[in-house]
Protein backbone atom coordinates (compact mmCIF):
# COMPACT_ATOMS: atom_id res chain seq x y z
CA UNK A 1 0.00 0.00 0.00
CA UNK A 2 1.44 3.33 -0.59
CA UNK A 3 2.44 5.98 1.88
CA UNK A 4 -0.14 8.35 3.20
CA UNK A 5 1.08 11.68 3.29
CA UNK A 6 -0.04 13.91 5.96
CA UNK A 7 -0.16 17.75 6.36
CA UNK A 8 -1.67 20.08 8.72
CA UNK A 9 -3.70 23.16 8.12
CA UNK A 10 -2.66 25.76 11.01
CA UNK A 11 -5.77 26.73 12.82
CA UNK A 12 -5.42 26.40 16.53
CA UNK A 13 -7.69 24.46 17.90
CA UNK A 14 -9.83 24.06 14.84
CA UNK A 15 -6.63 22.94 12.92
CA UNK A 16 -6.97 19.61 10.85
CA UNK A 17 -5.07 17.15 8.88
CA UNK A 18 -5.19 16.33 5.24
CA UNK A 19 -4.51 12.89 4.13
CA UNK A 20 -3.04 12.26 0.31
CA UNK A 21 -2.17 8.64 -0.83
CA UNK A 22 -4.66 5.54 -2.44
CA UNK A 23 -7.51 3.97 -1.23
CA UNK A 24 -7.95 5.80 1.89
CA UNK A 25 -11.51 5.63 1.61
CA UNK A 26 -11.12 1.80 2.59
CA UNK A 27 -9.25 2.93 5.87
CA UNK A 28 -11.96 3.74 8.60
CA UNK A 29 -9.78 4.05 11.02
CA UNK A 30 -8.86 7.45 9.45
CA UNK A 31 -12.22 8.73 10.10
CA UNK A 32 -12.99 6.79 13.24
CA UNK A 33 -10.77 8.91 15.35
CA UNK A 34 -12.80 12.13 14.59
CA UNK A 35 -16.20 11.24 14.70
CA UNK A 36 -18.88 12.56 18.38
CA UNK A 37 -20.92 9.57 17.78
CA UNK A 38 -21.62 6.36 15.93
CA UNK A 39 -23.50 8.48 12.76
CA UNK A 40 -22.93 9.65 9.62
CA UNK A 41 -24.85 11.02 6.90
CA UNK A 42 -21.98 10.90 3.37
CA UNK A 43 -23.69 13.49 1.33
CA UNK A 44 -22.75 12.47 -2.28
CA UNK A 45 -24.54 12.59 -6.15
CA UNK A 46 -25.48 10.02 -8.23
CA UNK A 47 -22.56 10.10 -10.80
CA UNK A 48 -20.28 9.35 -7.52
CA UNK A 49 -22.39 7.37 -5.42
CA UNK A 50 -22.67 3.68 -7.64
CA UNK A 51 -18.51 3.94 -7.33
CA UNK A 52 -17.45 5.09 -3.88
CA UNK A 53 -20.60 5.08 -1.52
CA UNK A 54 -20.26 1.62 -0.37
CA UNK A 55 -16.52 1.55 -0.51
CA UNK A 56 -16.41 4.05 2.45
CA UNK A 57 -19.86 3.00 4.17
CA UNK A 58 -19.54 -0.42 4.15
CA UNK A 59 -15.92 -0.77 6.58
CA UNK A 60 -17.77 2.16 8.44
CA UNK A 61 -20.80 0.15 9.37
CA UNK A 62 -18.49 -3.07 9.81
CA UNK A 63 -17.07 -1.00 12.53
CA UNK A 64 -20.32 -0.07 14.39
CA UNK A 65 -21.25 3.50 12.23
CA UNK A 66 -24.65 4.06 11.32
CA UNK A 67 -25.10 5.56 7.93
CA UNK A 68 -27.52 7.73 5.99
CA UNK A 69 -26.55 7.58 2.83
CA UNK A 70 -27.76 11.18 0.85
CA UNK A 71 -27.82 10.99 -2.70
CA UNK A 72 -28.36 14.76 -4.84
CA UNK A 73 -28.24 15.16 -8.49
CA UNK A 74 -24.61 15.93 -9.61
CA UNK A 75 -23.74 19.19 -11.24
CA UNK A 76 -22.86 22.85 -10.58
CA UNK A 77 -26.62 23.81 -12.01
CA UNK A 78 -27.45 21.96 -8.82
CA UNK A 79 -25.40 23.99 -5.83
CA UNK A 80 -28.28 26.18 -4.85
CA UNK A 81 -30.87 26.71 -1.92
CA UNK A 82 -32.93 23.90 -3.08
CA UNK A 83 -30.57 20.95 -2.80
CA UNK A 84 -29.28 22.31 0.23
CA UNK A 85 -32.72 21.76 1.69
CA UNK A 86 -32.44 18.42 0.48
CA UNK A 87 -29.71 17.76 2.94
CA UNK A 88 -31.98 19.46 5.72
CA UNK A 89 -34.38 16.97 4.94
CA UNK A 90 -32.70 14.17 5.23
CA UNK A 91 -31.07 15.01 8.46
CA UNK A 92 -34.40 16.30 10.10
CA UNK A 93 -35.89 13.23 8.76
CA UNK A 94 -33.13 10.78 10.51
CA UNK A 95 -33.12 13.01 13.33
CA UNK A 96 -29.59 13.57 13.47
CA UNK A 97 -28.30 15.74 16.34
CA UNK A 98 -25.09 18.13 16.80
CA UNK A 99 -22.94 14.80 17.17
CA UNK A 100 -23.72 13.67 13.83
CA UNK A 101 -20.91 13.86 11.23
CA UNK A 102 -21.51 14.59 8.00
CA UNK A 103 -19.51 13.58 5.14
CA UNK A 104 -18.87 15.36 2.10
CA UNK A 105 -17.95 12.33 -0.57
CA UNK A 106 -17.69 13.90 -4.29
CA UNK A 107 -16.23 16.90 -6.09
CA UNK A 108 -16.36 20.71 -5.28
CA UNK A 109 -19.96 21.00 -5.23
CA UNK A 110 -20.84 18.37 -3.03
CA UNK A 111 -18.44 20.16 -0.75
CA UNK A 112 -19.32 23.20 -0.52
CA UNK A 113 -22.84 22.09 0.02
CA UNK A 114 -22.05 19.57 2.78
CA UNK A 115 -19.49 22.03 4.22
CA UNK A 116 -22.67 25.00 4.35
CA UNK A 117 -25.06 22.41 5.44
CA UNK A 118 -22.46 21.49 8.28
CA UNK A 119 -21.93 25.14 9.56
CA UNK A 120 -25.96 26.13 9.52
CA UNK A 121 -27.66 22.99 10.76
CA UNK A 122 -28.02 22.60 14.27
CA UNK A 123 -25.97 26.09 13.98
CA UNK A 124 -23.26 23.80 13.39
CA UNK A 125 -22.03 20.07 12.80
CA UNK A 126 -18.56 18.51 12.28
CA UNK A 127 -17.87 17.38 8.68
CA UNK A 128 -15.26 15.66 6.97
CA UNK A 129 -13.94 16.28 3.31
CA UNK A 130 -13.75 13.09 0.92
CA UNK A 131 -13.00 15.03 -2.50
CA UNK A 132 -12.85 12.44 -5.21
CA UNK A 133 -12.34 15.04 -7.89
CA UNK A 134 -8.69 16.66 -8.78
CA UNK A 135 -10.00 20.32 -8.36
CA UNK A 136 -11.25 19.58 -5.46
CA UNK A 137 -8.62 17.58 -3.64
CA UNK A 138 -5.85 20.52 -4.50
CA UNK A 139 -8.48 23.53 -3.60
CA UNK A 140 -11.94 23.21 -2.56
CA UNK A 141 -11.91 20.94 0.44
CA UNK A 142 -9.22 23.09 1.75
CA UNK A 143 -9.54 25.50 3.69
CA UNK A 144 -13.41 25.77 5.08
CA UNK A 145 -15.05 28.12 1.94
CA UNK A 146 -18.68 26.63 2.18
CA UNK A 147 -21.55 28.01 0.15
CA UNK A 148 -24.14 27.95 -2.45
CA UNK A 149 -24.69 29.80 -5.48
CA UNK A 150 -27.28 32.63 -6.22
CA UNK A 151 -29.07 32.81 -9.60
CA UNK A 152 -27.49 36.31 -9.33
CA UNK A 153 -23.68 35.32 -8.75
CA UNK A 154 -21.67 32.18 -7.51
CA UNK A 155 -20.83 31.77 -3.98
CA UNK A 156 -22.44 34.53 -2.64
CA UNK A 157 -23.95 32.97 0.00
CA UNK A 158 -22.05 31.15 2.43
CA UNK A 159 -19.91 30.45 5.31
CA UNK A 160 -16.10 30.00 6.58
CA UNK A 161 -16.35 26.41 8.29
CA UNK A 162 -13.22 24.45 8.98
CA UNK A 163 -13.57 20.33 8.18
CA UNK A 164 -12.60 17.87 11.11
CA UNK A 165 -10.20 16.25 8.52
CA UNK A 166 -9.59 15.95 4.81
CA UNK A 167 -8.94 12.51 3.03
CA UNK A 168 -7.40 12.58 -0.45
CA UNK A 169 -7.49 9.15 -2.26
CA UNK A 170 -6.28 9.50 -5.08
CA UNK A 171 -7.04 6.67 -6.71
CA UNK A 172 -10.95 7.87 -7.23
CA UNK A 173 -9.05 10.22 -9.70
CA UNK A 174 -9.13 7.22 -12.06
CA UNK A 175 -12.67 7.03 -13.20
CA UNK A 176 -12.53 10.75 -13.60
CA UNK A 177 -13.54 12.01 -17.03
CA UNK A 178 -10.81 13.73 -18.75
CA UNK A 179 -12.30 17.29 -19.08
CA UNK A 180 -12.71 16.81 -14.98
CA UNK A 181 -9.20 16.39 -14.31
CA UNK A 182 -8.31 19.21 -17.03
CA UNK A 183 -10.06 21.43 -14.79
CA UNK A 184 -8.01 20.65 -11.58
CA UNK A 185 -4.84 20.98 -13.12
CA UNK A 186 -6.34 24.52 -13.63
CA UNK A 187 -6.03 25.01 -10.00
CA UNK A 188 -3.21 23.15 -9.59
CA UNK A 189 -1.18 25.65 -12.35
CA UNK A 190 -2.73 28.39 -10.14
CA UNK A 191 -0.40 27.74 -7.24
CA UNK A 192 3.03 27.94 -9.37
CA UNK A 193 1.51 30.95 -10.74
CA UNK A 194 0.49 32.94 -7.73
CA UNK A 195 3.18 31.72 -5.10
CA UNK A 196 5.90 29.14 -6.11
CA UNK A 197 7.90 29.62 -9.14
CA UNK A 198 9.34 26.20 -8.76
CA UNK A 199 6.27 24.67 -8.48
CA UNK A 200 5.20 26.29 -11.91
CA UNK A 201 8.40 24.81 -13.47
CA UNK A 202 8.10 21.36 -12.06
CA UNK A 203 4.76 21.43 -13.38
CA UNK A 204 5.58 22.06 -17.34
CA UNK A 205 8.38 19.44 -16.78
CA UNK A 206 5.68 17.16 -15.58
CA UNK A 207 2.89 18.17 -17.45
CA UNK A 208 2.39 14.85 -19.74
CA UNK A 209 3.00 12.33 -16.93
CA UNK A 210 0.30 14.42 -14.84
CA UNK A 211 -2.29 14.31 -18.25
CA UNK A 212 -1.31 10.00 -18.06
CA UNK A 213 -2.42 10.53 -14.31
CA UNK A 214 1.26 9.05 -13.45
CA UNK A 215 0.65 8.26 -9.26
CA UNK A 216 4.51 9.68 -8.31
CA UNK A 217 4.00 12.92 -10.15
CA UNK A 218 0.02 12.88 -9.19
CA UNK A 219 0.74 12.38 -5.73
CA UNK A 220 3.43 15.55 -5.77
CA UNK A 221 1.26 18.05 -7.53
CA UNK A 222 -1.66 17.30 -4.76
CA UNK A 223 0.51 17.12 -1.61
CA UNK A 224 2.58 20.84 -2.94
CA UNK A 225 -0.99 22.08 -4.17
CA UNK A 226 -2.33 21.25 -0.89
CA UNK A 227 0.97 22.54 1.34
CA UNK A 228 0.40 26.15 -0.65
CA UNK A 229 -3.20 26.02 0.47
CA UNK A 230 -2.32 25.32 4.25
CA UNK A 231 0.27 27.70 4.34
CA UNK A 232 -2.14 30.40 2.68
CA UNK A 233 -5.33 29.56 5.37
CA UNK A 234 -3.22 29.45 8.41
CA UNK A 235 -2.22 32.94 7.36
CA UNK A 236 -5.73 34.31 6.06
CA UNK A 237 -8.31 32.06 7.35
CA UNK A 238 -11.08 34.58 6.47
CA UNK A 239 -9.38 36.26 3.02
CA UNK A 240 -8.62 39.32 4.37
CA UNK A 241 -5.17 39.45 2.66
CA UNK A 242 -3.27 37.03 1.12
CA UNK A 243 -5.78 34.29 0.79
CA UNK A 244 -7.47 36.56 -1.93
CA UNK A 245 -4.68 35.36 -4.19
CA UNK A 246 -6.06 32.36 -4.36
CA UNK A 247 -8.93 33.60 -6.73
CA UNK A 248 -6.43 34.06 -9.56
CA UNK A 249 -8.48 34.07 -12.87
CA UNK A 250 -11.76 33.76 -10.89
CA UNK A 251 -13.56 37.24 -11.12
CA UNK A 252 -13.50 36.72 -14.73
CA UNK A 253 -13.94 32.87 -14.07
CA UNK A 254 -16.97 33.43 -12.06
CA UNK A 255 -18.57 35.91 -14.49
CA UNK A 256 -17.69 32.86 -17.77
CA UNK A 257 -19.91 30.76 -15.42
CA UNK A 258 -22.96 32.89 -14.72
CA UNK A 259 -23.67 33.89 -17.70
CA UNK A 260 -22.69 30.82 -19.39
CA UNK A 261 -25.17 29.13 -16.93
CA UNK A 262 -23.48 27.04 -14.09
CA UNK A 263 -21.99 24.08 -15.30
CA UNK A 264 -21.97 24.65 -19.42
CA UNK A 265 -17.74 25.42 -18.79
CA UNK A 266 -16.56 23.65 -15.79
CA UNK A 267 -15.06 25.88 -13.00
CA UNK A 268 -11.23 25.02 -14.00
CA UNK A 269 -11.87 25.82 -17.69
CA UNK A 270 -12.93 29.18 -16.59
CA UNK A 271 -10.23 30.04 -14.46
CA UNK A 272 -7.75 28.97 -17.22
CA UNK A 273 -9.88 31.59 -19.91
CA UNK A 274 -9.96 33.70 -16.62
CA UNK A 275 -6.06 33.88 -15.58
CA UNK A 276 -5.04 34.14 -19.47
CA UNK A 277 -7.22 37.65 -19.39
CA UNK A 278 -5.66 38.55 -16.37
CA UNK A 279 -1.93 37.81 -16.94
CA UNK A 280 -2.99 39.62 -20.63
CA UNK A 281 -3.94 43.03 -18.66
CA UNK A 282 -0.66 42.63 -16.21
CA UNK A 283 0.92 42.46 -19.48
CA UNK A 284 -0.64 45.44 -20.49
CA UNK A 285 0.59 47.32 -17.46
CA UNK A 286 4.12 46.11 -17.90
CA UNK A 287 4.37 43.92 -14.59
CA UNK A 288 3.99 40.47 -17.04
CA UNK A 289 6.20 40.18 -20.00
CA UNK A 290 4.89 38.89 -23.95
CA UNK A 291 7.14 35.46 -23.21
CA UNK A 292 6.27 34.92 -19.83
CA UNK A 293 2.48 35.54 -21.00
CA UNK A 294 3.02 32.99 -23.46
CA UNK A 295 4.62 30.61 -21.35
CA UNK A 296 1.45 30.59 -19.05
CA UNK A 297 -0.95 30.02 -22.21
CA UNK A 298 1.33 27.02 -23.63
CA UNK A 299 1.25 25.38 -19.91
CA UNK A 300 -2.69 25.51 -20.04
CA UNK A 301 -3.21 24.31 -23.89
CA UNK A 302 -1.14 21.11 -22.60
CA UNK A 303 -3.52 20.82 -19.83
CA UNK A 304 -5.97 20.55 -22.09
CA UNK A 305 -7.68 23.73 -20.74
CA UNK A 306 -9.57 26.38 -22.55
CA UNK A 307 -7.07 30.04 -22.93
CA UNK A 308 -9.63 32.01 -25.02
CA UNK A 309 -13.01 33.52 -23.12
CA UNK A 310 -16.19 33.38 -24.65
CA UNK A 311 -18.13 36.68 -25.51
CA UNK A 312 -20.64 37.18 -22.95
CA UNK A 313 -22.61 40.02 -24.82
CA UNK A 314 -19.55 42.80 -25.21
CA UNK A 315 -17.24 44.01 -23.16
CA UNK A 316 -19.99 46.09 -20.08
CA UNK A 317 -21.65 42.73 -19.82
CA UNK A 318 -18.21 41.20 -19.00
CA UNK A 319 -17.83 44.20 -16.37
CA UNK A 320 -21.20 44.36 -14.86
CA UNK A 321 -20.98 40.77 -14.41
CA UNK A 322 -17.68 41.01 -12.99
CA UNK A 323 -18.93 43.09 -10.36
CA UNK A 324 -21.28 40.69 -8.93
CA UNK A 325 -18.29 39.34 -6.96
CA UNK A 326 -17.29 39.21 -3.44
CA UNK A 327 -14.05 40.66 -4.12
CA UNK A 328 -15.52 44.33 -5.33
CA UNK A 329 -15.07 46.85 -2.27
CA UNK A 330 -16.32 50.47 -2.24
CA UNK A 331 -17.56 49.34 -5.72
CA UNK A 332 -14.31 48.59 -7.63
CA UNK A 333 -13.66 45.59 -9.22
CA UNK A 334 -10.84 43.86 -7.36
CA UNK A 335 -8.08 42.02 -9.31
CA UNK A 336 -5.79 39.27 -8.79
CA UNK A 337 -2.91 40.35 -11.44
CA UNK A 338 0.23 38.72 -12.11
CA UNK A 339 3.69 40.97 -11.30
CA UNK A 340 5.36 37.88 -12.58
CA UNK A 341 5.56 34.23 -12.40
CA UNK A 342 5.14 32.87 -9.15
CA UNK A 343 3.94 36.28 -7.90
CA UNK A 344 1.00 38.06 -7.32
CA UNK A 345 -1.06 40.86 -6.12
CA UNK A 346 -4.76 41.71 -5.36
CA UNK A 347 -5.38 45.39 -6.98
CA UNK A 348 -7.91 48.09 -7.85
CA UNK A 349 -5.32 50.15 -8.95
CA UNK A 350 -5.20 49.87 -12.80
CA UNK A 351 -6.08 51.74 -15.57
CA UNK A 352 -9.67 51.02 -16.22
CA UNK A 353 -9.08 51.84 -19.81
CA UNK A 354 -6.72 48.75 -20.08
CA UNK A 355 -8.83 46.33 -18.54
CA UNK A 356 -11.53 46.90 -21.38
CA UNK A 357 -8.73 46.19 -23.86
CA UNK A 358 -8.06 43.17 -22.64
CA UNK A 359 -11.71 42.09 -22.54
CA UNK A 360 -12.40 43.83 -26.05
CA UNK A 361 -9.25 42.16 -27.68
CA UNK A 362 -9.11 38.68 -25.73
CA UNK A 363 -12.83 37.49 -25.93
CA UNK A 364 -13.82 35.25 -28.81
CA UNK A 365 -17.12 34.02 -29.68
Amino acid sequence: MQQIQTLNVALGDRSYPIHIGTNLLAQPELILPHLKRKQVAIITNTTVAPLYLEVIAQPLRNAGVSVIPVILPDGEAYKNSDTLNQIYDALLQNRCERTTTLIALGGGVIGDLTGYAAATYLRGVPFIQVPTTLLSQVDSSVGGKTGINHPLGKNMIGAFYQPQIVLADIATLNTLPQAELAAGMAEVIKYGLIRDHDFFEWIERNIDQLNALEPAAMSYAIYRSCQNKAEVVAADERESGERALLNLGHTFGHAIENAMGYGVWLHGEAVAAGTMLAADLSRRLGWLSEAEVDRIRKLFVAARLPVDAPDLGGVERYLDLMGLDKKVEDGKIRLVLQQGIGKSVLTSDYDADLLKQTLASTVHD
